[in-house]
């Protein structure tokens, strides 16, 4: 995208979150929903599509120009980014990873425009971070396939009009070969969806389990078609490094707001008559925090450029993964410090992001998971057994 236009992007998005989602975050919080109006200035925006190839109605962006976006996302409630996260990352690089042209040409643009919205059905009770213990089964029938299983903590599977869901097609294999992915629409006979997850924060961003019960797609349901068995594993892999960028810079966004609620409040909380900004102790607070947060943009910026060039597709997305959820997560710690008791309360900013970034060092993989991927690639075969 020409650099006028990203910063028109940018500069538009800026200015809706602050003016008209910021005002909503307390609704969102207490009603666990995203107002209507709001969904649909996100979808006339083109949020839904944003990673989406121009080709198919999206805008395009590069993973460099798409972080510089998710730090703008990640100034208010996680729930907006969610209403169209599972589109522009892990469920719509299904199909920009691994899927036909057909699959591309029939479902890229429903996404883009937010007429549909898609879900990311990998995780299981006894299988996340892990896809081998896999329990969901595939099994060719004819010309159709029996999908049978349950998945855990998918996100947007309550409002999903379309799950990529990744099951076993063959049992036989070890480790995570074996695994392929298919395209559940809503209404498809035998699946359901359970009742939505009570959470302790990201409230207006919604997950439930989702079970499959003889579950029937047609041949044409499996992802990438008849070259796509067995490649769930290696697709899934594809889209989780992409969308830990993602989730590393709304960190950023968040730790961004969060050093803002900071240094306003120190600012204005006096405390035997003059504000605390001036005690060295709080001011020390503060200057962690900046720091924390500069370096976590730095990193995301860096890892971009190195996803976009080519270069670095799976160090570079963990690092920056690993320490922008503990950055945000110190930074959020730090914040309800400075803001005292009041940081406490129900109705405060930074107590509300506290809850909500204590998520981010589990999704997209698990700190500990980014830690594994971080060390094997930097000592090769040594690593491994």
């Amino acid at each position: 995208m020409d650099p006028s236009d990203l910063q028109d992007v940018l500069d538009s998005v800026r200015d809706f979150i602050r003016t008209e989602v910021v005002p909503a975050e307390e609704q969102i919080e207490a009603d666990d929903a995203v107002p209507e109006r709001i969904v649909a200035q996100c979808r006339s925006m083109g949020l839904y599509g944003f990673t989406i190839p121009e080709q198919y109605g999206g805008l395009g962006l590069t993973v460099s120009e798409e972080v510089r976006l998710a730090f703008e996302l990640g100034w208010t409630t996680p729930a907006l980014r969610s209403l169209f996260g599972t589109n522009n990352g892990i469920a719509g690089h299904v199909l920009m990873e691994g899927g036909t042209e057909e699959q591309k040409a029939e479902w890229l643009p429903k996404l883009a425009s937010g007429e549909v919205t898609a879900s990311f059905g990998l995780t299981e009770a006894d299988a996340g971070s892990d896809p081998s213990s896999l329990a969901t089964r595939a099994v060719r029938d004819g010309d159709e396939w029996v999908l049978n299983g349950s998945k855990r903590y998918i996100t947007n599977s309550p409002v999903a009009d379309v799950i990529m869901v990744f099951a076993k097609t063959n049992p036989d294999v070890a480790g995570n070969r074996g695994i392929s992915t298919f395209l559940v629409p809503k209404g498809t006979p035998g699946l359901s969806i359970g009742p939505k997850d009570h959470k302790m924060g990201q409230f207006g961003a919604w997950t439930a389990d989702v079970y499959l019960d003889d579950v029937r797609v047609p041949a044409s349901a499996l992802v990438g078609g008849p070259d796509g068995v067995d490649t769930g594993f290696v697709t899934a892999a594809k889209c989780l490094a992409h969308g830990r960028l993602h989730i590393a810079a709304v960190c950023v966004g968040m730790a961004d707001r969060l050093v803002h609620e900071s240094v306003e409040f120190a600012k204005t909380r006096e405390q035997g008559g003059k504000p605390i900004a001036r005690f060295q102790l709080v001011q020390g607070l503060i200057a962690d925090s900046v720091t924390d947060h500069r370096a976590g943009r730095g990193l995301v910026l860096d890892a971009a450029r190195g996803f976009d060039a080519g270069t670095d597709r799976v160090s570079g997305p963990a690092t920056a993964k690993y320490f922008c959820s503990e950055m945000v997560g110190r930074v959020a710690d730090r914040a309800v410090q400075v803001h005292g008791g009041a940081g406490y309360m129900r109705g405060v900013t930074v107590e509300r992001f506290f809850r909500d970034a204590r998520l981010f060092r589990i999704y997209e993989g698990t700190s500990q998971i980014q830690q594994v991927i971080i060390a094997r690639d930097a000592l090769g075969k040594a690593a491994r057994a």
